[in-house]
């Protein structure tokens, strides 16, 4: 058995199904030993895409997603997807070819020191230097990547070590469940004791609460004791939107209203939050907020954030615990105080709803996609303006019934996390909402989506701008410069893959072409022409108002 088969083995034992990637000649020996085995490998147009699809695979599921690239360029291309999912906790397993190591001592063509570029954005990873390593070696990326919080994991496998023979008999480590350990008692009675001191405690749900069974036990807290949850853009569904205790989302770039929720409660506690998912400094400016961390970990060392107390272990037992002390403890709260928040956060939503001869806007496409959307439905988000006003504006009612990059915030991501999407549930209805700058990032996934036969539906609201940034200039300095482009026909282009595709001209054409693309779970392609003024418009409502507050 050669190293690469016995490779190939320890991820079968993983449970792999598929691993995306660009062949190369120094990873020839791995996809050949592929070839037999019960996984199947999707060549992808840009080892960015597979990185991609690999990430939001792992986010979606909890099991590392795979992907695979060649030395040098193929390696390069590959790294920002293996960052994105690092910082958005997704977990996955890199693998990348390289060059024999006799060549490696000296300057050589297309070697690049790989596993030290990696480095810096994976929890762990490490070159197979020798055949009796392997399946440590793939077990131990596979436990590390998965293992909370999770992240990516990178493995190196030269053309050499590759083509050797295995002396000795090794078989796959089989995985074992690790138990995440129970939150410390001390630190739940001192949360339980800040819990008496507060009227309007409230919870800031980031990524982790998505994972696991703490949704669960987040959703049976809130609704028991009517406690109000914020969720940052990556913890959008840790409750259902529909219920009265969520006010949707924080972490826009300027003021918003649920900032009146945060600086009204007299109790923080932040579920599974990341300090990069939403800097500490824009909710808590004072530092003075009274804040329990419940993690896996312990929390960043943070001037905005400096906890009262850390409850570090599993989330969801923290909750049990907690939800069984308060009703032991009879502990009551203020019910009514963050109720007139919810209906402004709603209403301003619903204000942005199309009118008949108006203009088209991502606000109002976005509140369409919605009606049309089954509840478990899965939007992703690809970074620029629509990002914002999807986390702001669009109601999640499942976990995971939203993803969006806030970690690395890559440009790309949405295209290709549809296509994982698709392939992990072909049943469910799958919207993936881009810019034009973003679609044409990774535009080139289409074929590998038309390839696998998967169905989902890509929206672009095409502003002909990189309009985030411009939207950001425009606060800063007034104006915008350098962020204007011009874009293909992307109708015809869709086309060219074998691809339905749509321009709605109007309102009624909008709606009918959104409701028939989703509904009909195809693949296809929906151009929205969107009037970007709504931004600054939004900027002078939200300042208006906080103005007219402090005044009153």
């Amino acid at each position: 058995m050669k190293v690469s088969d016995l490779f190939v083995k320890s991820l079968e034992n993983e449970g792999v199904q598929y691993i995306f990637g660009v062949p190369g000649e120094e990873n020839e020996d791995l996809l050949f030993s592929l070839e037999s085995s019960s996984i199947q490998f999707v060549p992808t147009r840009h080892e960015q895409g597979a990185a991609f699809i690999a990430n939001v695979w792992g986010r979606l599921t909890g099991k590392a997603g795979v992907c695979l690239s060649t030395l040098g360029p193929g390696a390069t291309n590959l790294l920002t997807g293996v960052a994105d999912a690092n910082l958005d906790k997704a977990p996955l397993v890199a693998i990348t070819a390289q060059g024999g190591l006799t060549r490696l001592h000296h300057e050589s063509h297309q070697y690049i020191d790989i596993v030290s570029m990696f480095k810096p954005v994976t929890k762990w990873n490490t070159s197979i230097s020798a055949a009796e390593s392997v399946t440590e070696i793939v077990r131990k990326a596979f436990k590390v990547a998965e293992y909370e919080k999770p992240g990516a994991t990178h493995i190196e496998l030269s053309e050499d070590i590759a083509k050797q023979e295995v002396k000795r008999k090794l078989t796959p480590i089989r995985p074992q469940r690790v138990r995440r350990s129970s939150p410390d008692y001390k630190a739940i009675s001192r949360t339980i004791e800040l819990l008496k001191e507060a009227e309007r405690p409230l919870f800031l749900a980031g990524n982790g609460a998505i994972r696991k069974l703490a949704s669960k036990h987040l959703t049976q807290f809130a609704e028991k004791y009517n406690v109000p949850v914020v969720c940052t853009f990556m913890g959008k569904g840790a409750i259902s939107d529909r219920m009265d205790q969520s006010l949707l989302a924080i972490g826009l770039g300027l003021k918003d209203y649920v900032m009146e929720a945060v600086e009204a409660a007299d109790l923080v506690l932040a579920i599974g939050y990341d300090i990069a998912e939403y800097d500490p400094e824009e909710w808590n400016p004072a530092s003075n907020k009274k804040i329990v961390h419940i993690d896996f970990v312990p929390a960043e060392v943070h001037t905005y954030y400096d906890p009262e107390v850390e409850i570090v272990g599993d989330i969801s037992g923290a909750l049990w615990e907690l939800d069984a002390k308060v009703g032991e403890e009879k502990i009551k709260f203020d019910y009514e105080w963050y109720k007139p928040i919810r209906l402004r956060i709603l209403d301003d939503i619903a204000s942005y709803d199309l009118k008949d001869g108006g203009a088209i806007t991502i606000p109002g496409t976005i509140n369409i996609i919605r009606e049309i959307l089954d509840d478990d439905s899965l939007l992703i988000s690809d970074v620029g303006t629509h990002k914002v006003w999807i986390a702001r504006n669009f109601p999640v009612y499942c976990p995971n019934g939203c993803i969006i990059s806030n970690g690395l915030a890559s440009m790309g991501i949405s295209l290709p996390g549809a296509i994982a999407a698709s392939l992990i549930a072909p049943e469910r209805q799958v919207v993936a909402v881009m810019g034009d700058g973003g679609f044409l990032m990774n535009s080139q996934e289409l074929e590998t989506a038309k390839r696998l036969g998967v169905g989902f539906t890509v929206v672009i609201v095409n502003d002909n701008d990189y309009g985030l940034i411009s939207w950001k200039q425009r606060m800063s300095r007034g104006r915008s410069v350098s962020t204007k482009i011009s874009n293909p026909d992307f109708k015809i282009y869709a086309q060219s893959f074998g691809i339905k595709a749509y321009q709605p001209k109007s309102l009624n054409e909008l709606r009918e072409q959104l409701n028939s693309a989703i509904t009909s779970k195809e693949l296809c392609l929906v151009e929205v022409l969107v009037d970007p003024s709504v931004n600054d418009a939004l900027v002078e409502k939200l300042n208006e108002y906080w103005r007219e507050s402090n005044v009153n």
